[in-house]
């Protein structure tokens, strides 16, 4: 009985109180937001997916010298100034941005085999782009059996990807999405705002719940798993607000409601699985004590002093010091990350 406490609530150490642990804490002051599940180490073989801001992710994990698999380079002859362009050492296979849990575990059936998306092809002023990374070749194909041949290519490489990983990274982006109204093929963008037709009586929109993004992760971990059971994942959120919204909702509203469901989904699966950790890189980069320090005048775009603080907080947490070019610089380079939601923004009025 000498050792019983009042409360629970006693004793705990500062970062569990918002005074100690949020309010008397510096300006920019990192604090003590993350503390590392299992360890990362360059021995891992590491495979990167996930919506625009897993672009700094992954810049920072290769600027750390981390074996971060890349199975479709830049081919040799081609400038290095269409890399980011064309989609080429963004991820770890030219998959380019996937928003979605649902199209992280729809990539992989398609990967194996298991099911097609439907409508494969879209067009735009007489080009043939893949609907499934319809940003991924600026200027298109001649025919749809050049998408199709190119595309049986890239799966053959996510394929390759998928199968090394030791740790898979992914960054959830997004809770909307469009849809095939029959077969319930996901999109990366809505048809006709990189290229395709929009049909409001097959495209549907879809928001996401928190039991459906369990249930597409739950049901992508198992099959990577299958490859390769010892292998770990990574989740964060993106902080990077929505550019716009379809559910009739205040963009601030949606992008509040979206953040939630993914934050929530994070935590259940890090809470349930030991193998699963959570980098809390959307409460870095929000947190009130950054004053707004972390956005750009846009209020939208994460600054190169928020990627900076995330990703070295992230490497630091693992004793990871950076190999040349120091990794946070690598992640906040000046070549912008890809995102085909901020188009989006060309429709506002």
């Amino acid at each position: 009985m000498a050792n019983a406490r009042h409360s629970p609530y006693e004793g705990l150490p500062a970062k569990c109180y918002w005074r100690t642990g949020v309010a008397e804490r510096a300006p920019l002051d990192p604090g003590q937001l993350y503390t590392p599940k299992f360890p990362v180490s360059r021995k891992l073989r590491v495979v990167t997916a996930g919506s625009c801001f897993a672009q700094h992710v992954g810049r920072a994990l290769r600027g750390a010298g981390l074996n971060v698999v890349d199975t479709e380079p830049l081919p040799a002859g081609l400038p290095a100034a269409l890399t980011a362009d064309y989609g080429f050492n963004l991820f770890s296979a030219r998959y380019g941005n996937i928003y979605t849990a649902a199209q992280l575990l729809q990539l992989y059936r398609e990967a194996f085999g298991l099911k097609a998306p439907t409508d494969p092809v879209w067009m735009r002023d007489g080009r043939h782009f893949d609907s499934q990374r319809p940003a991924i070749e600026p200027r298109g194909h001649a025919t749809a059996d050049d998408v199709l041949r190119h595309r049986a290519h890239h799966l053959a490489q996510v394929r390759k990807a998928f199968a090394q990983a030791d740790l898979f990274v992914f960054t959830f982006g997004l809770t909307e999405a469009w849809r095939d109204a029959e077969t319930g093929t996901v999109f990366p963008t809505a048809p006709g705002t990189v290229a395709g037709t929009y049909d409001p009586d097959r495209h549907r929109f879809h928001n996401y719940t928190v039991a459906e993004v369990l249930g597409d992760f739950r049901a992508f971990m198992k099959l990577m798993r299958g490859l390769n059971p010892k292998v770990r994942f990574l989740v964060t959120v993106s902080p990077v607000p929505l550019t716009a919204t379809a559910s009739g909702e205040h963009v601030e509203v949606a992008t509040s409601y979206s953040k939630a469901v993914l934050r929530a989904a994070c935590g259940t699966l890090a809470a349930e699985d030991p193998r699963v950790d959570y980098f809390p890189s959307y409460e870095i980069i929000t947190s009130l004590n950054n004053r707004g320090a972390y956005f750009e005048a846009n209020r939208r775009s994460v600054s190169d002093a928020g990627v900076h603080a995330a990703m070295q907080m992230f490497l630091d947490a693992h004793g990871l010091i950076p190999v040349g070019v120091p990794a946070t610089e690598a992640a906040a380079d000046d070549d912008p990350v890809r995102c085909e939601e901020a188009l989006l923004e060309a429709f506002a009025r």
